[in-house]
C-alpha cells in the first residue's frame, strides 16, 4: 500500500502527515508514506484543497484533517481491500 500526504507544508499538512504515519505504525500494516509537496504532482490529483490523503493513487479525501481515530479507519478500509472509505 502506497499513502500519500499532499500539501506544501502548512500546519494541518504537516499534521495529516503525522496522524497518518501514527496509524500506520500503530496498525503494523506493509504500507509506505510519502508526503508530496510538488504542487504540480498535487495539481495532478485534480485537487484543489490541500491536505489530502491518497492510497493507492486513489484520492481519499482533501481540505481536512480528520481524527486520528478517522485515519485509522480509512487506513484499515483500504487495507482490506473496501472500496466505499469515508
Amino acid at each position: 500500500m502506497i499513502i500519500k500526504v499532499l500539501g506544501p507544508g502548512c500546519r494541518s499538512c504537516v499534521t495529516l502527515e503525522r496522524v497518518t504515519r501514527e496509524a500506520v505504525e500503530a496498525l503494523g500494516i506493509n504500507a509506505t508514506v510519502e508526503k508530496v509537496e510538488d504542487y504540480q504532482s498535487i495539481a495532478s490529483y485534480g485537487l484543489m484543497r490541500t491536505p489530502a490523503l491518497v492510497i493507492d493513487e486513489r484520492v481519499i479525501f482533501a481540505g481536512r484533517v480528520p481524527s486520528p481515530k478517522q485515519v485509522r479507519k480509512i487506513i484499515t478500509a483500504a487495507n482490506a481491500g473496501l472500496t466505499d472509505t469515508p
